[in-house]
Order: structure tokens, then sequence, then C-alpha cells
């Protein structure tokens, strides 16, 4: 029996090489409408930091008598020093970490308790509670302002940053608790009921079983909070305006002058000091941030 072996002539290496060459460029054609959005995206998303740091460098003339994209003329580094002291930051973004840590952790632990009592356990009422929490999303903070000043100001705590607290921690119970229950939704009611007959009290299913559950779901929550808290200008200015109590929002203010006149390079300066640590830590949880977006889409 004999055994029939055939090699490759030149020609049919040639072939196969147009062919692998050809279906690589088809495979970038197709995939040329997903690279150029990718691009755009990155373009639109960090346009505005590259022109953000560009004008943290310029002086006010700069500023004001040439194109915004354009280069500084002269390189202001000093604005940074500048930013750093007239706009306060050491006091405002300590203000900021004092009222926002302490309002996330009231917020975290008391919504993901409460979305869990709400979703997983079973009592009578807990469809009326729900409703309840989830009207507080629909309270405008303006409506409210005036009517937390009188109650703070009775009980004698204005003058302080624990108003903040207090109402950061009850504005974001709300959509928290909402947030936390559909997550816990996620979650096969058979493994709260397995730790049930293994004799495990409600409380230890929450913290040993409920809660690590949920934990890239936590994140993403405590993230979005984070945000909104930080933002915050308008209960800032209103119940911290005394200057030693400037959160960093408020802080931002003093760039403005007297006759409205706005130094424009210290204010990008300070900018750019107060969003590159809330990039850095948005790049370091991004991936934990997104697995909790992705957690309560589906039933598990």
């Amino acid at each position: 029996m004999t055994t029939m072996t055939q090699t490759a002539t030149p020609h049919s290496v040639r072939r196969h090489r147009h062919d692998s060459i050809g279906d690589k460029a088809l495979r970038t054609v197709r995939r040329l409408p997903a690279l150029l959005t990718i691009a755009f995206l990155i373009l639109i998303t960090g346009y505005p930091l590259v022109w953000m740091v560009i004008n943290s460098l310029k002086s006010n003339s700069d500023f004001l008598n040439n194109p915004s994209w354009a280069l500084p003329e002269t390189w202001a580094w000093e604005n940074y020093a500048t930013a750093w002291e007239v706009g306060n930051l050491a006091t405002t973004i300590t203000n900021s970490v004092i009222v926002t840590f302490p309002s996330l952790l009231l917020i975290v632990v008391l919504g993901t308790a409460a979305g869990f009592a709400l979703e997983v356990m079973v009592w009578k009422g807990r469809g009326g509670v729900l409703l309840t929490f989830l009207s507080g999303i629909m309270i405008p903070g303006q409506i409210i302002v005036l009517p937390l000043f009188i109650v703070f100001f009775n009980l004698g705590i204005n003058g302080s940053l624990l108003p903040l607290i207090v109402i950061y921690t009850a504005g974001g119970l709300p959509l928290t608790v909402f947030m936390m229950a559909t997550y816990f939704r996620a979650i096969p009611r058979e493994i709260f009921e397995a730790a049930t007959i293994d004799g495990a009290s409600i409380l230890k299913s929450f913290v040993l079983i409920g809660f690590p559950m949920v934990r890239n779901a936590v994140i993403t929550v405590a993230i979005v909070q984070f945000f909104l808290i930080w933002n915050d200008l308008l209960f800032a200015l209103i119940f911290a305006g005394q200057r030693r109590l400037n959160t960093i929002q408020v802080g931002l203010l003093n760039f403005s002058g007297e006759y409205g006149a706005i130094n424009y390079g210290p204010l990008f300066a300070a900018i750019c000091i107060t969003v590159g640590g809330i990039l850095v830590l948005y790049l370091f949880l991004n991936q934990r941030i997104i697995k909790g977006l992705a957690a309560g889409a589906v039933k598990g």
C-alpha cells in the first residue's frame, strides 16, 4: 500500500498568503466602524480634560486674548500654587472628605440593610415602605432648604459640618435603597433559605451572605453617591457658607472677583487638582463599577 504525499507548490503558498492577507483586511474593514466609534468617544471624552489642563497653565490675558484651544504663550506653572492658596484647597478638600465619607458610610450601611429587609425578608407592609422610600427621590432639594435651616437652627448645630452629613445621608438613602433592593432581587432565594435551615440568623445571613454577594453593587452605589455629594453646591453653600467650613465646590467660588471678574488660570488649576484625584479613584475602581452595574441586570 503506497502513501500519497502532496507537497505545497510555490503557487499554492502564495495563494494561501494572499488569502490570509485578504482575510485580515476584511476583518479590519469590518471592525473599522467600531474602531472609529471608539476613537470618537475617546476624543470627546479626553478633549475637555486636555483643554482644562492647557488653560490651567495660561495667564489671564493669554486666556482672554487667544483661542482657548491654543497652547500657552508662557507656561504659568505658578497657577497651581495660586490655586492652592486662593482657593484654600487644603481646608476645602479636608472639609469635603469629612462630609463625604461619613455620609457614604451611613448611606451604604443603612441603604444595603434596608434593601435586604425590603427584598429578602418577608413581612407585612414592606411594599408600602418601599414606596415611601421611592417617594423621597421625587422631592426636589430646593423646597426643603428653609425647613431644614429652621430645624438645624433650633437644634443648635448650625455652624458645623453636621447638617451636611445629615442632609447627604437622608438624601442618598432613597436611591440607594431602591438600587440595593434591585440587586438583592437578583440573588436566588434558595441561598438564604439554606442558610436559615443551617441555623443562621437574619443578621448573619445579611452580614456573611447577602452583603458579600452584592459587594460590587455596593461599590457602584458608593461611587454614584460620592459624585453626588462631592459635587454638591446648593446645600454646601447654604449650610457651610463660612470660610472655615467651605467644601471644595464652594471654595471654587473664591476665584470670582468683586465685580464678577474671574482668574481663569488658577480656577482651571484648582479644578484639575480636584478632578485629578476623582479620576484616579474612578480608574482604580472602574472594573468593579461595571460589574456592579451588570449585577442587577439578570436574575440569577
